[in-house]
């Protein structure tokens, strides 16, 4: 590689890290308790006892109170308000409902219940000014919003950026040394870029996989958008020019998940989005269901329910680029193969804050030495060492 080509990569790698650092490490220290956040709320909450252990919120199992019910049951406990979500947990007869003024509302203005569809009985909120929750805004949007996660995600693109040019000037610095050498009695500054070098290529796929995902979950909303604009309004196209259906005139939803559940078999549902939300139309239900298996439960195909009249109006696959969402929520996070997995994620995490952490010490040392100095550092193999004897200085 020539030595332009190098000081080039260089830039790249030094600028691009030197702008995201801060603001990863900051997303790696707010993650790790995220990777843990069942186990952690197992531990600080206590669990609810269902009259019907085992039995799933599918909707079909007997013994379970009616959709129709648990809704007026929460609109009684929030009067005023109207549904915005309804979701369910297919291994427990548990279910969520969501209400907020209006049906477009913000997410700080919405209230999650929590109830038991073996009993009818709520069995609490969900915690919104928890630890948990805190750390999770924190990480997602910094409070900002919208704002505050695509200015992540455009961190998260410069974090992949750094990867790749690390890689780069990787081959290049390394092809004279053995992999794993850590020159640890010579200076801090070689020491620390050994160990630099040996952990970054180490947790290379981790940190690009995670960066990725990282980066689509931070256009979940522009996501979502896209979808509603292209293939919901395709779907819906019947209904144009109809205005958007009052609360009062909402049908049952009994009936809306049975005419789903005949239009798409052998999925269970997930969770309902009702008229006026981001998810679905001014018209409908849209039930979202996933597969029963474990690849397929985090693919969603929604259904379209006229929410007036209880008639199926359409169902289709998500587009690619909203499957590529719900697939990388879980795995930006290790959701996918249990404690095992998860303790793998936490040990990465760790082996990237070393990274970043060596890559700032790394920085803020190479202002004693020119860029040409580190270039032929690279351009060497790592033999031409910087502030060492006999090594290129400024």
């Amino acid at each position: 590689m020539q030595r332009s080509t190098i000081r080039a990569w260089f830039l790249i790698h030094k600028w691009t890290s030197i702008v995201c650092t801060a603001f990863l490490l900051m997303l790696c220290l707010t993650g790790l308790p995220l990777i843990f956040h069942d186990e952690i709320d197992a531990l600080t909450e206590t669990a609810p006892r269902y009259g019907l252990p085992g039995t799933g919120s599918s909707g079909e199992a007997p013994g379970l109170h009616p959709l129709d019910e648990m809704l007026a049951r929460a609109l009684a406990a929030r009067p005023g308000e109207v549904p915005v979500f309804m979701a369910f947990d297919n291994d427990n007869p548990s279910m969520t409902i969501t209400t907020a003024p209006r049906a477009d509302s913000p997410d700080s203005e919405m209230t999650i219940q929590l109830w038991d569809r073996s009993t009818g009985l709520a069995t609490g909120a969900v915690d919104e000014d928890g630890v948990m929750h805190f750390i999770l805004q924190l990480h997602t949007d910094m409070f900002l919003g919208l704002p505050g996660m695509l200015f992540l995600g455009v961190m998260g693109l410069l974090f992949v950026v750094a990867i790749v040019s690390g890689v780069v000037l990787y081959a290049p610095f390394m092809r004279k040394l053995d992999f794993g050498t850590l020159r640890t009695r010579r200076s801090a500054r070689l020491k620390w870029l050994d160990y630099h070098n040996l952990l970054g290529i180490t947790a290379l796929a981790w940190m690009t996989v995670v960066g990725a995902t990282g980066i689509i979950n931070a256009f979940a909303t522009p996501i979502f958008a896209q979808w509603q604009n292209g293939e919901l309004a395709e779907m819906v196209r019947a209904y144009d020019g109809k205005g958007a259906l009052s609360p009062e005139n909402y049908g049952s939803i009994d009936r809306a998940m049975a005419a789903a559940r005949k239009a798409v078999p052998g999925n269970n549902p997930q969770f309902i989005a009702f008229p006026g939300g981001g998810f679905s139309s001014k018209h409908h239900y849209a039930i979202f269901f996933q597969g029963d298996t474990p690849l397929t439960e985090r693919l969603l195909t929604p259904a379209l329910v006229d929410a007036e009249t209880g008639t199926f109006t359409a169902a289709r696959s998500m587009p690619w680029y909203a499957q590529a969402l719900f697939v990388s929520q879980p795995l930006h996070f290790g959701d996918y193969g249990g404690l095992p997995l998860k303790l793998l994620w936490a040990v990465l995490t760790l082996f990237t804050i070393v990274v970043l952490g060596s890559g700032l010490y790394l920085w803020l040392g190479k202002r004693r030495f020119g860029t040409d100095a580190l270039v032929r550092e690279v351009e060497s193999g790592g033999t031409v060492i910087p502030g060492d004897s006999g090594g290129a200085v400024r």
